[in-house]
């Protein structure tokens, strides 16, 4: 055991020398040492078994680094002991400092005992000084208390007397009809007011005698003071100059403060739109009989009924002057309705709880509120009453004794723009914008009396009826078409066409019932005088040629073509059907395969019989057949033995269309001469060749099945016929099968469907 020991210390001191240990000691003991104590072999465990990476024993090496320590095994052997000691020492000093703090706290804890002490004696002093004091401090403290109720007393006895006693003096001014009405009496007026309201506070508590009383007096002035200031009101509107840009500003504090007064203030503004209707009724009829008749008179101001001769002018003269004394009295008001709306709508809400029935008396829930611009509509609407009642039977009169249409319609714009006006300046539901709608509905109706009497005279008049020779619009026609170009011009100047803009689709306009009265009375007039024209074509012609004219007529105008262009231009579609027809029946006529058609006519219903069949058979139906569909189709071959395909009349038949082929397009243009219009002749001739040409190739498929059904001519003898019938210039009626020796349709009938339409192109 000596000897590990110190192996392991010379070890380290060779380590820690740096010389490097010539034999290298076993980490473990031979075997022998297996029988050593069990002391020494934990010890070497535990040794080798510790973590030099471990917090503790990195900060104690730490420590003995601080301490510079050498590593000798003196050191080594000492180091336990000195740690020991200066364990001991460190205690030693911390028991020294505590001792030192334990003297300090026995001297503080005398100090508190003194003073508590202390405290308790001067405790008591204080309880007896607080025996002797406490009466006298009750006593005070009951003084300063009756003091201070006696001051407040004082000071609500001032302010009662200062709020609700109201001077002699300033009653008087309320009461008194010498006292004026000026900016002393509106205050005084607010302070009784004032008082009668806070009436309410005494009733409500220990004073309801006291409340009551001054609530009578307070009433008692008020209604005094209502009444004075509804007097003095009245007595100020019987002289009050609404031309002065400047109203009093009395009179407007006058009507808010009477607006607490419904009934006064109601009756206040009665008074003015009567004596205003007055007034104004005088000023109209001065403008119509003597503008310049007084003294001094502008000279250049001429009466207005100096112009009644024109009824335009005569009306458009009354209503500027309506109009702009409606904007004079508007704007007059305005200062007393507008400026004050919100302070006289708060009075008469207020006034409805001190006359209930005033609110039974309007009959609505509006009477609790005030709308400026309506009272003020109102107001002008009853200003101008008389003018109004003046003005619709001047104007009534006039109208009745005008025959001119065209000047009712003139009449009927500025009626309608005066509507307008109205409106925007008084409300649409105005008096003066009702009067103009009422005169723009009589005006009309004088006019559609006026249109309807020429319809009627003309209809008893059967030489205006009678159509012209060259089949053109009648003169009635072209005068009401004058007469309605006119009236377009007149909504196109007018302010209504502006307004009410013509829309993309059919849909009613201002103007549509003027197109009623004065165009479509008119177009029934002239169709039923094309009755009178026996022959068809010249009866469509005729009526084409008035709705031309009357389409012609309105197509430059929007507002009209928008509700009448397409029920015309529908109308002329079923005449230019007609006229299709027509053309194309003077063509088959005129060339004599009319006769070919109405033989074929029963190939013609085989052929779309059985076409039919197979639609019927893809239904899946199984209808049973009736007794034409049983019926076996017509052999080909027996359109030879047709009347109209004998050999001499397909022969004549063929030079009827050889001599029919050259001028065959002016012919069909001048069937149609008198049609007044030039493209529609041209398109409808055009399409009634085509027609033509179809019927025409038909037929010489009809024919050519006929010989190949008869096997007479096929198909290098057909091309053989028709080349010899175009070198010869179309004839060819001679050639006949010599092999066969029978005759051939297609010998007969040689033109074709090529030639026909090189001719007629």
């Amino acid at each position: 055991m000596t000897s590990y020991f110190q192996s392991i210390g010379a070890s380290s001191s060779r380590s820690s020398t740096g010389t490097p240990s010539p034999v290298s000691t076993p980490l473990f003991p031979p075997a022998s040492a297996a029988h050593r104590p069990n002391a020494l072999s934990n010890r070497l465990t535990s040794v080798l078994s510790a973590s030099y990476a471990d917090s503790d024993i990195r900060d104690a090496l730490e420590t003995l680094g601080a301490r510079g320590i050498q590593n000798t095994p003196e050191t080594r052997r000492q180091l336990r002991l000195d740690v020991q000691k200066e364990v001991i020492d460190c205690n030693a000093e911390i028991v020294r400092d505590f001792g030192k703090v334990a003297e300090q706290l026995k001297r503080i804890g005398s100090v508190i005992s003194t003073l508590n002490r202390t405290c308790e004696e001067m405790r008591k002093h204080i309880n007896l000084a607080k025996q002797d004091t406490v009466p006298v401090l009750e006593e005070t403290s009951a003084l300063m208390k009756q003091k201070e109720e006696t001051e407040m007393k004082k000071l609500l006895l001032d302010a009662f007397t200062e709020h609700f006693i109201v001077p002699e003096e300033d009653l008087l001014v309320l009461t008194s009809p010498e006292e004026p009405i000026n900016d002393r009496f509106f205050n005084v007026l607010a302070r009784v007011k004032q008082v009668y309201r806070d009436c309410e506070v005494l009733l409500g508590g220990k004073s309801e005698r006291l409340g009551l009383e001054i609530m009578e007096q307070s009433s008692k002035y008020l209604n005094s003071a209502y009444q004075k200031l509804y007097k003095w009101t009245q007595k100020e509107f019987r002289s009050l100059n609404l031309e002065d840009p400047r109203i009093s500003g009395s009179i407007r504090r006058a009507l808010r403060v009477l607006a607490e007064r419904p009934s006064l203030f109601h009756n206040c503004l009665d008074f003015f739109a009567e004596a205003r209707d007055y007034v104004l009724s005088e000023a109209f009829h001065y403008a119509l009989t003597q503008a310049a008749s007084d003294v001094g008179g502008d000279q250049n101001v001429k009466p207005i009924e100096f112009s009644a001769h024109d009824p335009l002018r005569y009306i458009g003269d009354m209503l500027a002057w309506v109009h702009s004394t409606t904007v004079s009295e508007r704007e007059a008001l305005e200062s007393l309705f507008i400026a004050e709306g919100d302070e006289i709508a708060k009075g008469i809400k207020a006034g409805l709880s001190s006359e209930p029935w005033s609110r039974i008396d309007e009959g609505n829930e509006e009477a609790a509120s005030f709308d400026g611009q309506k009272a003020l509509s109102d107001l002008v609407n009853r200003d101008l009453g008389g003018v109004s009642r003046s003005l619709q039977q001047r104007v009534e009169l006039v109208i009745q004794g005008h025959e001119d249409p065209i000047t009712c319609y003139k009449v009927v714009n500025i009626l309608s723009f005066y509507r307008t006006t109205f409106s925007k300046l008084v409300g649409p539901g105005s008096n003066l914008a009702q009067l103009m709608q009422t005169l723009e509905k009589f005006t009309f109706g004088h006019f559609e009396i006026l249109i309807n009497g020429q319809t009627n005279m003309l209809s008893t008049d059967h030489g205006a009826l009678q159509p012209p020779e060259d089949l053109s619009a009648p003169k009635f026609m072209l005068d009401s078409l004058e007469v309605l170009t006119s009236l377009m011009k007149a909504h196109a100047a007018s302010f209504s066409a502006e307004d009410d803009p013509s829309k993309a689709d059919d849909s009613e306009n201002q103007f549509t019932p003027v197109l009623r009265v004065a165009l479509e009375p008119f177009l029934e007039l002239a169709k039923s005088s094309s009755e009178q024209l026996q022959d068809p074509t010249s009866r469509t012609i005729y009526q084409t040629n008035v709705f031309l004219a009357a389409r012609s007529t309105i197509s430059p105008f929007p507002f009209a073509s928008a509700t009448h262009s397409k029920p015309l231009s529908i109308t002329l579609s079923t005449l230019r059907v007609d006229l299709l027809k027509i053309q194309h029946e003077y063509l088959l006529r005129t060339s004599g395969l009319q006769v070919l058609l109405e033989a074929l006519e029963a190939f013609t219903k085989t052929k779309q019989l059985h076409s039919s069949e197979p639609e019927i058979e893809n239904e899946g139906k199984q209808p049973e057949p009736s007794p034409s569909q049983q019926q076996q189709p017509p052999n080909l071959a027996d359109i030879a033995s047709l009347p109209p395909f004998q050999p001499e009349a397909l022969t004549l038949t063929s030079q009827q269309l050889d001599d029919f082929l050259p001028s065959a397009l002016v012919d069909a243009t001048d069937n149609l001469k008198r049609l007044q219009s030039a493209s529609l002749v041209k398109s409808v001739t055009e399409e009634a060749v085509e027609a033509f040409c179809r019927d025409f190739e038909f037929i010489e498929g009809m024919i050519i099945g006929a010989d190949e059904a008869r096997g007479k001519v096929d198909i290098s003898i057909r091309s053989e016929v028709e080349s010899q019938s175009v070198l010869s210039g179309g004839t060819g009626r001679h050639v006949e099968d010599e092999d066969n020796m029978d005759w051939s349709l297609r010998a007969s009938f040689p033109r074709t469907t090529g030639e026909i339409r090189v001719l007629l192109s």
